[in-house]
């Protein structure tokens, strides 16, 4: 069984406050895009629990350590499934802010519930993957949402930025979560997040922001060179995904103006 596995972009994300948890409380919203990875999940003919291949971008480590792999074994240890054989093709880029492991976690736990015919629903769904990732769980409905609680509380809203052109950029710098939240000064927005996106696109650069940028535009630079990058391009609105590092401009249509991002990871196409 075939799926794509799709990454997302922040628009915005405001750090309200701490949790005794040890997290922080949170408002984002998050925005699915075209960037993917490929999944295939099919019965075992030869295997006893299962083979995991990937292609793509290299992945390092236990494959026990995967999300994919653990979502798998929180299905198996809750359901009767067969073993079964996973492909990964890895195409989202680590650390970036994409949500690329969650994705495919959740990817993965949609996908068992479909080949298996476990019946599982959505509400339930969305608990596992909470299991697994605070950003799991938005990609099990996988639309625009705007999310509070550690990102994990998910209400619907009417947006659309259907037929706008998006670029991203990810540059070659990983971003600790520690030095995400370095310099950030955790507090409630005048304005909440939920209605400020119900504005223009054309009024979020001076009314939505990351809070991250503060503390990863401080230490790298150079990522804040592609946010103003974008915007001499003609972006609409530009902004840091997540806690970094790739940075993603909104355009009316694609732009004309072109900048050479060097050795950047960078894509981009018609948003849905």
């Amino acid at each position: 069984m075939l799926t794509y596995p799709n990454a997302k972009i922040n628009l915005g994300l405001n750090v309200v406050k701490p949790r005794p948890d040890g997290y922080h409380n949170i408002e984002t919203v998050f925005y699915p895009i075209g960037l993917s990875d490929v999944l295939d999940v099919e019965v075992s003919e030869t295997c006893s629990d299962y083979s995991f291949s990937t292609s793509g971008i290299t992945l390092e480590g236990d494959p026990e350590d995967n999300l994919i792999v653990k979502a798998y074994r929180l299905i198996r240890s809750a359901y009767q499934i067969s073993p079964i054989d996973i492909s990964l093709c890895k195409q989202i880029p680590f650390g970036a802010g994409l949500g690329g492991g969650s994705s495919d976690a959740a990817f993965m736990l949609k996908t068992l519930n479909d080949l298996f015919e476990l019946k599982i629903t959505t509400k339930k769904l969305e608990r596992l993957a909470s299991k697994l990732g605070a950003d799991c769980p938005v990609f099990i409905q996988n639309k625009p949402v705007f999310a509070k609680g550690i990102g994990n509380e998910f209400t619907s809203i009417e947006l659309s930025l259907k037929d706008k052109f998006l670029v991203l950029v990810k540059p070659d710098i990983h971003i600790s979560t520690p030095e995400a939240y370095s310099l950030v000064v955790p507090e409630k927005p005048e304005i909440s997040l939920a209605e400020l996106i119900k504005q223009p696109i054309t009024e979020w650069k001076n009314m939505i922001k990351n809070d991250f940028e503060k503390s990863v535009f401080a230490n790298h630079p150079e990522i804040e060179a592609i946010k103003d990058n974008l915007y001499k391009m003609g972006a609409l609105y530009a902004s840091m995904s997540g806690s970094g590092s790739s940075v993603f401009g909104i355009f009316e249509t694609e732009p004309e103006k072109t900048i050479d991002f060097g050795k950047y990871f960078v894509t981009g196409g018609i948003l849905d």
